[in-house]
């Protein structure tokens, strides 16, 4: 359960302090970790193991037993026979022990997490099991999705811990391959401001010590009950997902903000296509020449304003007038008329939408 790193930081932590050598084996003699040369000795470990001693000087080492509660985990190997050494592999020993029940929590709390985010759990055993786990149920939290371009690996959810981990009361967990979830506590005070700045913060966290090049942030709502992490969740991955459509040049995209683009996504592609059809008939908003596509743009920018979007395209106000008169005759949508310009605006999303949808089977 303990990494093999971890093991070996440990002990070279220990001989720093102690000046004496130490080496970690599991049961079957296999060295984990060690401090200095202890071949020779892995043949004495397994009748120790079949002993009923819980320490043993043997070849001029100590022999310690570790245990996983009743389970037999580690032999530990404290080089010399003196009862300084005797006493410091004890210390070590219990080190070790500590490491693991601590280890053992955290990895009950992160598949409890888990479970509580992918809607596992019945609801009373989420209360149960959280105050078990020491859990807080009654506090406001939020949902983090991290995703970058690489696939996650066990040592990389470590790094982001490590770099991330900053409050002992937030999750850090993953539940697939591509994403890290980052489950985080907040205080009374925290709101959308505040969201947005933590998100911007992981940015700027991950990019800078991390190394990595493409990074995208998605989060969810507060909510205040452990029950409703996984509502948060849910509302994280839509707006990761919706973001990739309507807000790809986002780096980061909170859920509040999807607008009629979380509408969009939910709808079937049949019903987009007859939209389109029916809206159009038959023709694509997306096979307008880059000019209209350009004007059209900018005027939905602009709030239908002719005379500012005439400025920034630097054409005189005529020449827009001409452009929208032109679409108009070839739509039958006047952009200048407020409902005609939200059925167009829409159109132009669902091709989006379609385009994506269509991209993801290929």
């Amino acid at each position: 359960m303990i990494s093999n790193q971890i093991l070996q930081n440990t002990i070279e932590g220990l001989k720093g302090i102690s000046r004496i050598d130490f080496c970690v084996l599991d049961t079957e003699g296999k060295e984990l970790a060690s401090t200095f040369e202890a071949q020779g000795l892995s043949s004495a470990v397994l009748p120790f193991v079949e002993s009923p001693a819980d320490s043993q000087v043997i070849q001029g080492c100590q022999f310690f037993k570790i245990f996983d509660e009743q389970r037999l985990e580690y032999v530990l190997l404290a080089d010399g026979e003196n009862e300084d050494v005797y006493m410091v592999g004890k210390l070590a020993a219990f080190q070790i022990q500590s490491l693991l029940v601590a280890y053992k929590e955290r990895f009950d709390k992160d598949n409890f997490i888990k479970n509580l985010l992918l809607d596992n759990l019945l609801l009373v055993d989420i209360y149960n099991r959280a105050k078990k786990l020491h859990i807080d149920t009654e506090v406001k939290r939020v949902i983090f999705i991290i995703e970058t371009s690489h696939e996650k690996d066990n040592a990389a959810l470590e790094n982001v811990r490590n770099l991330l981990g900053g409050k002992s009361k937030d999750f850090i967990t993953a539940v697939d391959e591509k994403n890290i979830i980052v489950v985080k506590e907040l205080s009374e005070k925290d709101g959308n401001k505040e969201l947005e700045k933590m998100a911007a913060d992981m940015m700027e966290t991950l990019k800078n010590e991390g190394g990595e090049e493409h990074i995208r942030i998605a989060y969810g709502t507060i909510v205040g009950d452990i029950k409703e992490v996984s509502k948060s969740y849910k509302e994280a991955k839509l707006a990761l997902d919706v973001g990739k459509i309507f807000f790809d040049e986002k780096d980061i995209v909170a859920f509040t903000t999807l607008g009629i683009g979380r509408l969009i996504y939910q709808l079937p592609i049949p019903l987009c296509k007859m939209f389109i059809k029916e809206i159009f008939e038959g023709k694509s908003p997306d096979e307008f020449d880059e000019e209209t596509l350009t004007t059209i743009n900018k005027f939905f920018e602009n709030s239908l304003n002719v005379s500012e979007t005439s400025r920034q395209l630097y054409i005189h106000r005529n020449t827009l007038v001409y452009r929208l008169d032109k679409l108009q005759k070839s739509t039958g949508l006047d952009l200048r008329v407020f409902e005609d310009a939200i059925t167009f605006k829409i159109a132009l999303m669902v091709v989006k939408y379609m385009k994506y949808m269509e991209s993801l089977e290929y």
